[in-house]
């Protein structure tokens, strides 16, 4: 793995038509430039940020650009780098998925340096759900490659403290929290020293360095209360629908080469759930990398942030896209 590099980052304010500026940053391939640009897409209550950031390093786009891949990222509206003008607050996930991937695409492609002009999309958690609902509602969207990280379409066997906590739409709805980012810097030191088993089914202290914790948080965004209603109502009818399209059922039409990337003891997205679109999915070529085990468990953020991420996840990731 190559060592730990200063990140270079072109940065973008995409229009995308609703208000709102998208943040969209380059970050461009060492060397000569390879495959197609890469978008990655962060997940529900999270930014960008932690695409760059890894405790130990290298960060997964350091991975990646040393491969010679040119890596995008992207804040949608209401993470990290985007910025509100005159835009609504009243948005939901068909929003994210289908306009702001959209003019994000449409921007990346416009201004991207790698040789070919269709994109590889890594969806990471909600992300990954975001982009199938790109394709299953865009059909002509040009994107080739699909990686889900931890992601997700159709819920199957939800842990009972995710059914508990989104167990009524109209109770979910109803839930605006602020200052998410300073409770969780104040809260996940505390839960790794006191109830390590509690903050394990999203971060794991025996695979994750958690000394850098102020810097993982920045990753952290408040949650979204029409977003939180309509991810209940998503657990309630199981299949992923977006504007009408039954995503889950779409899943068999696509053909997109598929890499679908599964943490062993995730306990917001469980295994079950995050293979089932590997299962369901109609690509002719498709990959499954499960990552985790009894002596170094990986739970659901701990696919970017765990010690050995690179070789573990990264690599193959990197792999898949030059390959396919």
């Amino acid at each position: 793995m190559p060592e730990p590099t200063r990140l270079t980052r072109h940065v973008h304010l995409v229009d995308n038509g609703a208000g709102w500026r998208l943040g969209v940053v380059r970050h461009p391939a060492r060397g000569e430039a390879r495959g197609r640009p890469v978008l990655v897409v962060p997940g529900y209550g999270m930014n960008a940020y932690i695409f760059g950031f890894h405790p130990r390093g290298p960060s997964l786009v350091e991975c990646l650009t040393a491969r010679g891949l040119e890596v995008w990222t992207v804040d949608l509206r209401g993470q990290g780098r985007s910025v509100r003008s005159h835009g609504k607050d009243d948005y939901g996930m068909a929003e994210l998925a289908v306009d702001d991937l959209r003019a994000a695409i449409a921007h990346i492609l416009a201004h991207t340096r790698a040789p070919v002009r269709r994109v590889d999309l890594v969806g990471c958690s909600l992300g990954a759900a975001l982009g199938f609902a790109h394709v299953a509602c865009v059909p002509d969207a040009p994107i080739h490659a699909l990686v889900a990280m931890a992601g997700l379409v159709t819920w199957k066997n939800p842990r009972p403290f995710v059914k508990l906590a989104l167990g009524s739409p109209r109770l979910a709805g109803m839930v605006r929290m602020k200052n998410t980012r300073m409770l969780a810097r104040v809260g996940l030191p505390v839960l790794a020293r006191l109830a390590p088993s509690l903050l394990g089914v999203y971060l794991n202290e025996r695979s994750t360095d958690l000394s850098q914790a102020s810097r993982l948080v920045q990753t952290v965004e408040d949650p979204h209360p029409i977003i939180n209603r309509e991810i209940a109502e998503w657990l309630a009818r199981e299949e992923l629908v977006v504007r009408g399209v039954n995503v889950s059922r779409k899943l068999p039409e696509l053909r997109h080469p598929f890499l679908c990337v599964v943490a062993g003891q995730d306990g917001i997205v469980t295994p079950d759930t995050a293979r089932l679109p590997f299962e369901q999915i109609g690509s002719p070529v498709k990959r499954m990398l499960e990552v985790g085990d009894a002596e170094t468990p990986i739970a659901h953020a701990d696919l970017f942030v765990c010690n050995g991420a690179q070789e573990r996840v990264f690599a193959p990731l990197g792999d898949f896209l030059l390959e396919v």
